[in-house]
C-alpha cells in the first residue's frame, strides 16, 4: 500500500503544471536599487554591428590578398632584388701584386724552414692556399720556398734531430728548384753526430738548381777548453763538418756565396771556424759574414783578459797563463 501510495503521488506531481524560471530581470531589479538612474544605450558598446562596420566590411572582403600587405604603401618604390656577390678576381691583378699579397699571407710562417712540431701550427695552415687553382700553386710556391731559407739537417731536438729524412729529402723535386738559400747548421750533437746528417743523393741537392747562397751557422765549437774531456779526440768534428761543407758543394757547384755567422761563444781563430773559412778560400768563393756574430773582413779582436781582485799577482803580471775555471 505504501509503494503504490508513493507511486501515486510521485504521478500526480507529475502531471502538474511546470513553473517557469525565475526571469534575469527580477533578480537584477531586487539587487540593484531604483534609485539609481539608468544608463544611456552609448554607455555600453553594443554587441551588433552598425551598418556603417558592416559596408567596411564588405570593402575589405572584396579587396585582393596583396592589397592588404604593408608594402602596398608605398606602391611607387622600387623592389631591390638580391644580387649574389661575385668573387674578387684575383688572377687579374698584375703578377707584382700578386706576389706581394703572396708575401704578406706567408708573413708569420717564421724565418727558417726546417722539421719542428709547431710547423703545422703555423705553416700547415698557410699552405691551403695552394689547392686554390694550378696558376696559384705555381706562384705561391715560388714565393714561399724561394723567399725562406732551408735548414740541410733539423736542428730541433727529439725525434727529428735523429731523422733519416731531412726536410729536404721530404720535398719534391718543383719545390727544391725554387729554393733560393740553405742554412747549414753545426754545432748539435757535436760529441755523437746523428746518423742522417750526411750529404747523399736522397737530400735532392742537385735539384736545387737556383740556390745562390749557403749560409753556414756554427753553434757552438767543441774545440774550445770548455770541451775538453767531453769532445772527440782527434779533431773529430772539425773534419766531420768540413765534410759535410765539402759535400753540399760538390753537389751544387753553382753556389758562389758562403755566410758565416755564429754565437757569441764562438770565434774566427778557432780550430772549427779556421777550417771552414779555408775550405771556401781554396774554392774561390765569395765569403760574406751575419748579422748575429758581426764578423768582418778583418781579422777579430780579442776582448782584453778579465782581471779579478782574487787572483794571484803572478796571473797578473802574466795574463797568458791565465785559467778559467767554470763552476
Amino acid at each position: 500500500m505504501r509503494g503504490r501510495k508513493a507511486g501515486a503521488g510521485r504521478a500526480s506531481r507529475a502531471a502538474g503544471a511546470v513553473s517557469a524560471p525565475t526571469p534575469i530581470t527580477s533578480v537584477i531589479s531586487s539587487a540593484v536599487s531604483s534609485a539609481l538612474p539608468t544608463p544611456l544605450s552609448s554607455a555600453y558598446p553594443s554587441t551588433y554591428a552598425s551598418e556603417a562596420e558592416i559596408d567596411v566590411n564588405e570593402e575589405i572582403e572584396k579587396l585582393p590578398l596583396g592589397a592588404l600587405s604593408l608594402e602596398s604603401a608605398a606602391p611607387n618604390s622600387p623592389k631591390t632584388k638580391r644580387t649574389k656577390q661575385r668573387p674578387f678576381r684575383f688572377l687579374d691583378l698584375p703578377s707584382e701584386l700578386r706576389l706581394k699579397v703572396y708575401e704578406y699571407h706567408f708573413a708569420n710562417t717564421g724565418r727558417v724552414l726546417d722539421l719542428d712540431p709547431d710547423n703545422y701550427k703555423r705553416i700547415h695552415q698557410k699552405l691551403a692556399i695552394l689547392r686554390t687553382c694550378r696558376t696559384v700553386y705555381v706562384e705561391a710556391s715560388y714565393s714561399f720556398y724561394s723567399t725562406h731559407p732551408i735548414r740541410v739537417f733539423p736542428t730541433h731536438p727529439g725525434r727529428f734531430f735523429k731523422t733519416k729524412k731531412p726536410l729536404l729529402a721530404r720535398m719534391k723535386p718543383g719545390q727544391r728548384a725554387c729554393i733560393n738559400s740553405l742554412e747549414l747548421r753545426l754545432g748539435p750533437g757535436w760529441s755523437k753526430p746523428p746518423r742522417g746528417w750526411e750529404v747523399n743523393p736522397a737530400l735532392g741537392l742537385n735539384q736545387c738548381v737556383n740556390v745562390v747562397k749557403l749560409t753556414v751557422f756554427v753553434e757552438c765549437d767543441p774545440g774550445n777548453d770548455i770541451f775538453k774531456g767531453f769532445r772527440q779526440p782527434g779533431g773529430f768534428y772539425e773534419a766531420f763538418s768540413k765534410k759535410l761543407l765539402t759535400g753540399i758543394l760538390e753537389e751544387m757547384p753553382w753556389v758562389q756565396r758562403v755566410e758565416f755567422d755564429a754565437w757569441p761563444s764562438v770565434k774566427k781563430s778557432g780550430a772549427l771556424m779556421t777550417g771552414l773559412i779555408d775550405l771556401i778560400t781554396s774554392r774561390s768563393l765569395k765569403i760574406t759574414w751575419g748579422p748575429e756574430r758581426g764578423w768582418t773582413d778583418a781579422a777579430e779582436v780579442e776582448p782584453p783578459p778579465v782581471v779579478h781582485n782574487y787572483a794571484p799577482l803572478d796571473s797578473l803580471l802574466n795574463p797568458t797563463n791565465n785559467i778559467l775555471v767554470l763552476a
